[in-house]
């Protein structure tokens, strides 16, 4: 029963440490996405053209896969 206690517990910790980072990362978005921070402004240029903005990730995306 030791080692199913232990894998219990890992998992436990695990989940915690999981749900932790989550948090950060929610907590990071949500000040990205404040008027005027990053995001705000990423998602204004998009919707005022969502064409144009789907051209340039397209391009960023290649320009990644093509340093791999």
């Amino acid at each position: 029963m030791d080692a199913a206690t232990d894998v219990s517990r890992t998992i436990g910790e695990v989940a915690g440490g999981l749900h932790a980072a989550v948090d950060r990362l929610t907590s990071a978005v949500e000040e990205a996405r404040r008027p005027g921070r990053p995001l705000a402004t990423v998602a204004a240029i998009t919707r005022e053209a969502p064409l144009a903005s789907l051209f340039v990730a397209f391009l960023f995306g290649v320009a990644v896969a093509r340093r791999r």
